[in-house]
C-alpha cells in the first residue's frame, strides 16, 4: 500500500471543507475538550455518542473515511497488545479461562474493549485536526493560545514549534520504516510467517538505520531553522495573523453544545457501563 493511500497522524490533506477553514484555535480547544470527555466516559451510550460525533467531524472534513481507517493500520499491533493485556491480566469476578497467571474474565475483556475504543476515538479526532490544519498554522494557533504563559517566562514559541515538529515527524518516521523494509526485501530478506511475537524480533535490525535517518533529518532541520534566522521565535512577525470570524464563533458554540450533550448522555446513562 502506498503512503498516499492512507492518512497518518500529522499529515495534512488539502480539501475545501468547513473544518479546513476553521480557526486552528477553535479546533485545538475542541479537540482537547473532546479528549477530556472521552477520557471521562464510562457508559456504552456515551461511547456510542462520542463515536457519532467523531464520525460527523470526519465526514465534514471531506477526507474519505478510508484514509482515516487505513491510517490506523500501523497502530494495530499496539491496539492488539493493549486488548490482550487487559483481557489476560485484567481483574474481574466472572472468570472464563484460567491458566497459570493468565485469568481471562468478562470484566477484563470489556475493559480492554473500552480502552481500545477510547484510543481509536482520540486518534481519529487527532487525525482530523492534523489532516485539516497546515503545520505552520497549527503552530501559530498553539503559540497564540499559550501566549499568556510567556509572562511567566515560558518559551511559548519554542514549545509550539517543538510540538508541531514532533507531530509532523510521525508520518515521516512511518514512511522511513516502510522504505527500510522495502530495501531489506530488495536485498533478499523476506519476513517469516512465524507467530506475531517472534516476528517482533525482525524489527530490531530496522531500528539502527531508522535512528540514523531520524538523526540526520533532525540535523538538517536544525540547519534549515538556523539558516532562516529563526532564533528563539520571539518578536517574529506573522504574515497572516489569526482572526476569529462569525463561522468560527458559531463552530465554537456548536462544539461546546456537543460536549455538553455528550456529558449529559454519559452521566444519565452511566448504569450501562461497558
Amino acid at each position: 500500500m502506498n503512503a498516499s493511500d492512507r492518512m497518518l497522524v500529522g499529515q495534512f490533506i488539502e480539501r475545501d471543507s468547513a473544518v479546513h477553514r476553521l480557526d486552528p484555535r477553535i479546533k485545538i480547544i475542541g479537540l482537547l475538550l473532546l479528549m477530556i470527555v472521552i477520557m471521562m466516559m464510562d457508559s456504552r451510550s456515551g461511547y456510542a455518542a462520542a463515536t457519532v460525533v467523531v464520525l460527523i467531524i470526519l465526514l465534514l472534513s471531506k477526507i474519505p473515511l478510508g484514509f482515516y481507517f487505513r491510517g490506523l493500520l500501523p497502530l494495530l499491533p499496539v491496539l492488539i497488545l493493549t486488548l490482550l493485556y487487559h483481557t489476560t491480566l485484567g481483574k474481574g469476578q466472572t472468570l472464563l479461562v484460567s491458566y497459570g497467571f493468565l485469568h481471562i474474565t468478562v470484566e477484563g475483556i470489556l475493559e480492554g474493549v473500552r480502552i481500545v475504543w477510547r484510543i481509536l476515538l482520540m486518534i481519529l479526532a487527532a487525525s482530523a485536526l492534523t489532516g485539516t490544519t497546515r503545520p505552520l498554522v497549527l503552530a501559530q494557533g498553539l503559540e497564540t493560545l499559550l501566549k499568556p504563559l510567556s509572562k511567566l517566562r515560558v518559551p511559548v514559541e519554542q514549545f509550539s514549534l517543538m510540538i508541531v515538529i514532533a507531530i509532523r515527524f510521525i508520518p515521516t518516521i512511518l514512511e522511513e520504516i516502510q522504505r527500510i523494509r522495502l530495501a531489506r526485501r530488495a536485498r533478499g530478506f523476506e519476513p517469516s510467517n512465524r507467530n506475531p511475537f517472534s516476528r517482533l524480533t525482525e524489527f530490531i535490525p530496522i531500528l539502527v538505520p531508522l535512528l540514523v535517518s531520524t538523526a540526520r533529518r533532525a540535523d538538517n532541520l536544525t540547519f534549515a531553522i538556523e539558516a532562516r534566522a529563526y532564533g528563539d521565535g520571539r518578536g517574529r512577525t506573522i504574515f497572516r495573523p489569526l482572526r476569529l470570524t462569525k463561522p468560527d464563533l458559531a463552530a465554537g458554540c456548536l462544539i461546546l453544545l456537543s460536549i455538553a450533550i455528550l456529558l449529559v448522555i454519559d452521566l444519565h446513562l452511566s448504569n450501562t457501563r461497558i
